[in-house]
């Protein structure tokens, strides 16, 4: 199992909106609206790399709203 954190920035008076829109989607574990540099922080598992992308790319950067996505898989050192 891969695990990632998706570190996100949306439109201005978008986060709220986008965080409960990610919290549905399969494959994210935890959506929360944030302060700082990032709107919203996305705790998000799939089988694989490949699938991550997939989720990523396919399903979380659709959400209306977001403008920018970095993706921060965890690595266990």
């Amino acid at each position: 199992m891969v695990h990632a954190y998706i570190l996100i920035q949306t439109e201005v008076g978008k986060a709220a909106q986008v965080a409960s829109t990610i919290s549905s989607i399969a494959g994210v574990t935890k959506a929360e609206d944030v302060t700082g540099p990032y709107d919203v922080i996305v705790r998000a598992e799939a089988e694989t790399v490949d699938e991550l992308g997939r989720l990523v790319v396919a399903r979380v950067q659709s959400v209306d709203g977001i403008t920018r996505t970095l993706t921060c898989p965890v690595v266990n050192i």
